[in-house]
């Protein structure tokens, strides 16, 4: 078993100053990954810049322009909450073309899974529009560039972070050859994620969204994936697994409402891991999505890595919330899912604690 990973330091090169979304975040993770001697256990891959031919697969070319002109300008606001930088645009072009870089060496069997720890983040970013602190969707260019280059059928992309992946969902809709998978806080940013949004055409079926209340944790977040993800990607059968991997749903993020541990972050990953070493003999990627408390995110991307390298057991420091919360009951939303998907009963596949 082998892992990779993508890091440059042009990542932190994209400028926000004292945003959320600012470089402190990889710095972070870097530095516990080091103290840790994970680091020394992974593979590294090296980055590149994504052709604009490449990016267009998702990204309509006045949106590229646009942000090559603002950046190169010397940055600003886009919107309320995305920044660029005159840096930025080169740190966005790698951070696609890292993530195309893990994805590849995966499917090449140069490593059997991989983390890649790119910013600025992807899974906001629409056809032709910016937002969310993301530039380019980073995870849905890796997965279109996957389909095609490797003649894929079945991708299967799941979304972890506490946000609903708008832009990733918009790009696979209406395409039958991707599932996407969502759990995340709702109502809240950006506005989708309703569990009636289930794709169009050819596309229907293929986007799974389990929007859930503020308040869940581990309990709750392992329920909608042993009930409704397992079940559902092994009749999928995908020949490769992606993964937006947002870690803002952690207890001590304050920028979300939910109550996940870094144990539970864990188990989310081993439950994937899992997965893929069931249906497409391991091959894994991860792409780093939000995730902004300076210990949680990095200790969560540790616990990550951990299971990712076959650790039976991974470090948590943060342990609980502080006060227990009380726990919402999601089995409405669940019962929703599973009829309008005709997942009828949990898989004898059942994964995690």
């Amino acid at each position: 078993m082998t892992v990779g990973f993508v890091y440059d330091d042009i990542y932190l090169e994209h400028d926000t100053g004292q945003h959320p979304e600012n470089s402190d975040r990889l710095r972070n993770i870097m530095s516990v990954l080091e103290e840790s001697e994970v680091k020394a256990q992974l593979i590294a891959i090296p980055s590149r810049e994504i052709t604009i031919e490449e990016l267009a697969r998702v990204h309509s070319k006045a949106h590229i322009s646009n942000i090559k002109a603002r950046s190169e300008s010397g940055g600003g606001w886009l919107d309320v909450d995305t920044i660029v930088s005159p840096d930025s645009y080169q740190a966005a072009l790698c951070a696609a073309g890292g993530v195309m870089q893990a994805v590849e060496a995966v499917m090449e069997g140069e490593v059997t899974t991989a983390f890649a720890l790119v910013r600025p983040p992807g899974h906001h970013a629409t056809w032709d529009w910016a937002m969310g602190f993301c530039l380019f969707n980073n995870i849905a260019v890796a997965a279109r560039n996957a389909l095609e280059k490797y003649s894929l059928e079945r991708i299967l992309i799941a979304d972890f972070d506490v946000h609903h992946g708008n832009g990733t969902q918009d790009t696979f809709y209406s395409n039958p050859h991707v599932l996407y998978f969502s759990t995340h806080q709702f109502p809240f940013y950006p506005g989708s994620g309703r569990a009636e949004e289930i794709g169009r055409d050819e596309g229907k079926g293929f986007t799974l969204n389990v929007p859930l209340p503020a308040g869940c944790g581990d309990i709750e977040y392992l329920r909608a994936y042993n009930e409704i993800l397992v079940p559902r990607a092994l009749a999928f059968n995908p020949q490769l697994i992606l993964v937006s991997a947002g870690y803002d749903a952690h207890w001590k993020d304050t920028i979300a409402s939910m109550q996940l541990t870094t144990s539970g972050y864990a188990q989310l990953t081993y439950i994937l891991k899992a997965l893929a070493d069931e249906t497409c003999d391991g091959k894994l990627v991860l792409v780093l999505e939000g995730g902004y408390h300076p210990e949680a995110l990095p200790y969560s991307v540790r616990a990550s890595f951990e299971v990712l390298l076959g650790e039976t057991q991974t470090y948590d420091s943060l342990g609980a919330p502080d006060t227990p919360h009380q726990t919402p009951n999601i089995d409405g939303i669940l019962s929703q899912v599973k009829k309008m998907h005709n997942i009828e009963q949990v898989s004898s596949m059942h994964l995690g604690s």
